[in-house]
């Protein structure tokens, strides 16, 4: 039953910025831009194991990889301002991000930094 609890009410935050969207992408943008799936996570890892360190190492993780993730966003700008196909722009933006998470993955433990 928490299972099914935690899937609806991920889903519904989902579903909620969809709505908000096709009123407001700007609003939408915001909404979609605040940590909402880490805030769940946080809460979801607390609830399960109350630990605080695990939730800590998550967080450091979560802000080392914002960096590749933008790949995402910017891929799919210009992607759809020369006017491609939504779904070649998606699978290209989605091929494309893999690549830069391998990159950045590689040019971290180059640095030295290991992501655990």
């Amino acid at each position: 039953m928490y299972l099914v609890f935690k899937i609806l009410l991920t889903a519904i935050v989902v579903v909620l910025i969809s709505e908000i969207a096709k009123r407001s992408t700007l609003i939408a943008g915001v909404v979609a831009s605040l940590p909402l799936t880490s805030l769940l996570a946080f809460l979801w890892m607390y609830y399960d194991v109350q630990d605080t360190g695990s939730i800590r190492d998550l967080s450091i993780n979560i802000f080392l990889m914002i960096p590749p993730s933008l790949t995402f966003f910017v891929v799919i700008y210009i992607f759809l301002g020369w006017k491609l196909n939504f779904f070649i722009t998606l699978i290209s933006a989605i091929a494309i991000t893999a690549i830069v998470y391998w990159l950045y993955f590689y040019i971290l433990s180059f640095l030295g930094i290991n992501l655990n």
